[in-house]
């Protein structure tokens, strides 16, 4: 009975543990690695937002199928995005591998996409 209350207790403990490990591998980009990691790319959910960044540092944002345009550029080592009729919001940007995050100070909810190349759509 005494190992089968061990392991009981070891189980959260180990999956507390591999979240732990797996929130790690994000790692935040400075300047010019956010330039090199978003320019020519989108970021995407890959079903309610799709964000490009074209070279020229213009924005092209598709949002619940409404298209829209804006510009982006790096401020120190913040991403940060304009929209029409809307203020600029500046980001952290943390990764880990093709998986983003775009994390505002003193908002506990952050934007979560992919980045890659940009899709075609209509």
């Amino acid at each position: 009975m005494k190992t089968g209350r061990a392991l009981l207790i070891a189980l959260p403990i180990a999956g507390t543990l591999a979240g732990a490990q797996a929130a790690d591998t994000f790692h935040q980009l400075k300047g010019r690695e956010i330039i090199t990691k978003f320019k020519g790319q989108e970021f995407t959910d890959e079903v309610h937002f799709a964000e490009v960044f074209n070279p020229d540092g213009s924005l092209t944002i598709i949002s619940m199928g409404t298209r829209k345009t804006g510009k982006w550029r790096v401020s120190g080592d913040e991403l940060c995005l304009l929209q029409a009729d809307a203020e600029e919001r500046c980001y952290s940007v943390w990764v880990s591998g093709r998986n983003a995050q775009l994390r505002q100070a003193g908002v506990e909810i952050t934007e979560d996409g992919i980045l890659q190349k940009p899709k075609q759509r209509q």
